[in-house]
């Protein structure tokens, strides 16, 4: 494809989402996607027939108790195997930081996902980019910061150097032979809610999917990085109008993805939570199905988990009659100061190891070990 005219950018980003049918075939948003990104998006789709790939934020660079230790896991030390997914997280890498804003050096982040590719991994990329508008972070929920970023927007210049440092590290992720590592890309997460710049309060729908077009056709089509699919994804949402309000069309999103954390304790939170992803993973599943995506939890939690069977009793029985690609578990900062420990996915002594065991024992559970054999890449 030639380079796009900012002029042309401009039109395409403004142009209304639409229900394009020639976005339903088997191909990616990017149609110039590298072999191996093709083959990704394609065996994600295969997969799932055989179950849902588990997954981890920042599983190989830290864990409860321990900091970049070679070839270690907390996933790892309770099962014996690696997830199947592995989440890291861009958040300043755009203003030229040598360390994410959860500490983890951008170098070695290179490393862990050269590491998971060349053993058939899966990786997602987040990216909690400051507010561009303020310079604060992410959570400097300020409204106007969307508008000012579009094309018309006088924080527009920066926003294409932030996208350049996006490019340029995505560009560097590349194979034993060369080739570029296929990454999903999860920008703007969580969109329906506040909490971040990017979220329902400080723009319109129409902002936010200029936002999200002009992003992806200023990194395919003038950056030329062909190695990412694209994710979109909610918070918790009432229904399926609330979750495309925001929709930037089929012709801009590979994946359909969901967050959804549980925040109380006892049964009664228990069964609420279950009947919660229930209803909302049906939802995705079916607008996936309709519009040819490719479904996802894409992000989950429950802080330190006091339910010591949280794992079969509640997420595998709120998860296991669905058809969807992934799950991925947030992180395991570790030990706060008071002593607290802050974890979402078990550690060896951690109450609910045993039950995340028979978790991983469940036959349509997929980790490493299941992925490796299936070489989602060729």
């Amino acid at each position: 494809m030639k380079l796009l005219t900012p002029l042309l950018l401009l039109l395409l980003a403004f142009a209304p989402a639409r229900d394009d049918s020639s976005y339903k075939d088997d191909l990616p948003v990017d149609r110039q996607a590298t072999k191996e990104t093709l083959n990704l998006y394609r065996n994600l789709k295969k997969l799932m027939k055989k179950g849902i790939m588990f997954g981890h934020q920042d599983d190989l660079a830290y864990g409860v108790g321990w900091k970049y230790e070679a070839g270690r896991s907390d996933v790892k030390d309770v099962t014996g195997d690696y997830p199947a997914v592995y989440g890291f997280e861009l958040g300043h890498l755009e203003i030229d930081a040598q360390i994410n804003l959860d500490s983890v050096p951008f170098n070695k982040m290179k490393e862990f996902i050269r590491e998971v590719y060349e053993r058939g991994g899966v990786v997602t990329l987040s990216w909690h980019l400051n507010n561009p508008l303020t310079g604060k972070s992410a959570w400097d929920a300020v409204p106007g910061t969307v508008a000012s970023i579009l094309p018309t927007g006088d924080k527009n210049d920066k926003y294409q150097v932030w996208l350049n440092n996006l490019a340029e590290f995505v560009s560097d992720l590349k194979g034993s032979k060369g080739e570029l590592i296929p990454i999903i890309f999860r920008p703007y997460h969580e969109l329906n809610g506040s909490w971040f710049w990017w979220g329902k309060n400080h723009c319109t729908p129409e902002q936010f999917t200029q936002l999200w077009k002009w992003t992806v056709l200023y990194l395919r089509d003038t950056k030329h990085v062909h190695n990412l699919l694209y994710a979109y994804n909610t918070d918790r949402f009432a229904n399926k109008d609330e979750y495309l309000e925001r929709y930037p069309g089929d012709e801009f999103v590979d994946i359909l993805g969901l967050d959804i954390y549980q925040r109380g304790n006892g049964a009664d939170a228990n069964a609420q939570f279950v009947s919660d992803i229930n209803r909302m993973l049906s939802d995705v599943e079916s607008l996936s199905t309709e519009k040819n995506k490719i479904p996802a939890l894409t992000e989950f939690g429950y802080n330190s988990i006091p339910d010591n069977s949280w794992w079969t009793n509640v997420l595998w029985k709120g998860i296991q009659s669905h058809k969807i690609s992934y799950v991925l578990g947030w992180r395991n900062a570790g030990f706060k100061k008071n002593g607290q420990v802050d974890y979402y996915v078990p550690y060896k002594d951690a109450g609910s190891a045993a039950d995340f065991v028979k978790f991983y024992s469940e036959p349509r559970t997929l980790f490493q070990k299941d992925v490796s054999k299936e070489k989602l890449y060729k």
